[in-house]
């Protein structure tokens, strides 16, 4: 039944990045925590591990054909994600699970608020 789940998550998450862009942080990380009970630690690894295969690939091909798709940007953003994460993976680490989950919450508030404000 706990595959079901996860198979559903995906799938909202899949829906969602095809849709919004979005998927990881805003669907799969409080998925994991709140109806799985992962720990903030977990979810945020699990939800990494799985970047590490093709999951946009499909949803990325009718931006591509649609021309809305710049690779030069893409690549240079993927370099800077490489480093990025290495980091932010290491500075997660050494956070109290409460402290990062609350980070993590005030992170999506602010970014809540500012997409509904922004002009």
């Amino acid at each position: 039944m706990r595959e079901l789940l996860f198979i559903a998550l995906g799938l909202v998450a899949g829906i969602f990045s095809g849709l919004f862009g979005v998927g990881g942080g805003t669907i799969l990380i409080p998925g994991l925590v709140f109806l799985a009970g992962l720990s903030q630690h977990e979810a945020q690894g699990t939800t990494l591990a799985i970047m590490l295969l093709p999951i946009g690939l499909l949803a990325v091909i009718p931006y591509y054909k649609a021309g809305h798709v710049h690779l030069g940007i893409a690549a240079l953003i993927v370099a800077g994600f490489l480093v990025g994460g290495y980091l932010g993976a290491n500075m997660a680490e050494g956070l109290p699970v409460l402290t990062l989950r609350k980070a993590f919450g005030v992170f999506l508030l602010a970014v809540a608020l500012y997409t509904i404000f922004s002009k």
